[in-house]
């Protein structure tokens, strides 16, 4: 689990909730079915209309990235890459057919097969950089589906409270609900900025994190993948991959 998202989330929504509390409010008076289904559906109504159904399923997938901490782990990936260019320089690169099978990544999988195939350094490094920017604009779709849907949630929120005051306005003959039935409209707007600055673009966030740290992952496969195919030492290769870490500020893991 990604602690951080976790503190967060009870963070807003406890200050939320703690400050109506504090200021004497019932908990209640915040608590509307009515409001959370018009900002809700609202909102990732208007972000299915803008959005490729393949680019929803993905950003729904992707949801989860933001509650748990990236699975890939740049320490492994520079023993992964030391391993390998020691045995190629022991037994030639034709000896890693057997990584190109067994690799867990997908990505590393393809290089060690072009690598084992035997093509040109430079057209192995522009291969796997086409594959590297695809990726990415894949990848950026989910962020910009939250991004969206964050933009669209304040706006559906005033039309919930708009509604509400549409509402109020039909029952004037009973003054005495006015202050209660306003209220209520209004429920609607903090709603819409609720799903906004503490859901949505907070999730939009996160998952750009989320792409650095894999484009990181990336890029250190490709630089220790055409090392390997150079003939470099091996020792040099994990200085060159560590260069990556020091960048991140953070020699472990890149987090």
């Amino acid at each position: 689990m990604d602690i951080a998202t976790i503190i967060g989330l009870l963070l807003g929504f406890g200050a939320v909730i703690g400050g109506q509390i504090l200021e004497g409010g019932h908990l209640s008076a915040i608590v509307q079915p009515t409001a959370a289904l018009i900002v809700l559906g609202g909102t990732f109504g208007a972000a299915f209309i803008s959005f490729p159904l393949a680019t929803i399923k993905q950003a729904v997938k992707d949801s989860k990235r933001v509650l748990f901490v990236n699975a890939g782990d740049n320490e492994a990936i520079i023993k992964e890459m030391i391993n390998y260019a020691a045995k190629a320089r022991r037994n030639g690169l034709i000896s890693l057919e057997q990584e190109a099978q067994t690799a867990k990544d997908r990505f590393t999988r393809k290089g060690i097969s072009l690598v084992v195939d035997g093509i040109d350094p430079q057209k192995l490094q522009d291969t796997m950089e086409t594959e590297l920017d695809t990726y990415e604009d894949h990848a950026k779709g989910s962020v910009e589906f939250f991004e969206a849907a964050g933009g669209y949630a304040p706006t559906i929120g005033i039309i919930g409270a708009v509604l509400g005051l549409i509402h109020v306005m039909n029952n004037l003959s009973d003054t005495s609900k006015l202050g209660g039935g306003i209220a209520v409209a209004f429920v609607a707007t903090i709603y819409g900025l609720m799903v906004a600055n503490i859901i949505c673009l907070p999730f939009a966030t996160k998952l750009k994190h989320r792409v650095k740290e894999d484009l990181l992952q990336k890029r250190m496969i490709i630089e220790g993948l055409t090392a390997i195919q150079n003939g470099e030492n091996p020792h040099y290769i994990e200085q060159k991959l560590r260069s990556f870490l020091v960048q991140t500020g953070d020699e472990k893991k890149g987090k």
